[in-house]
């Protein structure tokens, strides 16, 4: 028997063991739960260490925020910097790509979706649905399907077409600049200041001052903000920092295997 492995991400206790021990049930699912992203994503490469892969993470959308180190947050353009279960996902697309994602909901959320399709879900699923259709979902996108409640589609849709819009339109301002220009806005995406702008280029204060106007100005923004939102939008990566502290992991792993321990 070919069997499943899922790992069920949820901050709340509760829920997390409930649903793993009913999906422990089933005889081809092997399952394992975690309390957080960081625990989620240490899960992953254990059972990579281990030889034994994870095939579907079930993650809840309101899951509490990742750290900055995780890697959607430097890999994902479509995820805001307020990101959570979703990033995640991201994250997790980036780093183990074989894996695929499932988003539990407690509420429809068309704007949510979308964004959770764009970064790499294969479904958007509400907590309170049965566990039959969950099954059918998790042996659906191991098919490579996509599943979205229908209510969803028209609204996911409408979210998707204007995302798809306003990156182009992010993209052909970011073409007006030049190749400077474009890395100092690499650099303004990274956090970076007009002063350490200018040492990281080896330019002088006032040409960088110069140079950010400039970007400002070739895409129709008054502030950086809206330039490295913009930026984002159109797939603009930050520039690489050397020497960034790392960010430690926390969160708790329940482990399972056919039943709960």
């Amino acid at each position: 028997m070919v069997r499943i492995r899922v790992l069920v991400v949820d901050d709340h206790r509760i829920f997390a063991e409930s649903l793993a021990a009913a999906l422990a049930a089933e005889p081809d699912v092997d399952v394992s739960a975690a309390g957080s992203g960081p625990a989620a994503l240490r899960c992953l490469e254990r059972a990579v260490a281990e030889g034994r892969r994870f095939d579907v993470l079930l993650v809840d959308s309101d899951l509490a925020a990742v750290p900055a180190g995780v890697p959607a947050q430097r890999e994902s353009a479509s995820v805001p910097p307020a990101a959570d279960g979703i990033a995640l996902v991201a994250g997790v697309r980036v780093s183990h790509p074989e894996v695929r994602t499932v988003v539990l909901a407690e509420r429809d959320d068309a704007r949510r979706a979308a964004l959770a399709l764009q970064a790499g879900a294969s479904g958007w699923v509400a907590k309170d649905c049965s566990l039959s259709r969950l099954l059918a979902v998790i042996r659906g996108v191991l098919r490579e399907e996509t599943h979205l409640p229908p209510a969803l589609l028209t609204g996911v849709l409408r979210e998707l077409t204007a995302a798809r819009k306003h990156r182009t339109d992010s993209e052909r301002l970011v073409e007006s600049l030049t190749p400077r220009e474009h890395e100092v806005l690499r650099c303004m995406v990274a956090g970076l200041g007009r002063k350490d702008v200018a040492a990281r280029l080896f330019l002088s204060p006032h040409t960088v001052r110069t140079h950010m106007q400039n970007v400002l100005g070739k895409l129709g923004v008054h502030s950086t903000l809206a330039a490295v939102a913009l930026a984002r939008r159109a797939g603009v990566r930050p520039a690489d920092l050397p020497g960034l502290p790392g960010q430690g992991l926390a969160g708790d792993v329940v482990e399972r295997s056919g039943q709960l321990a």
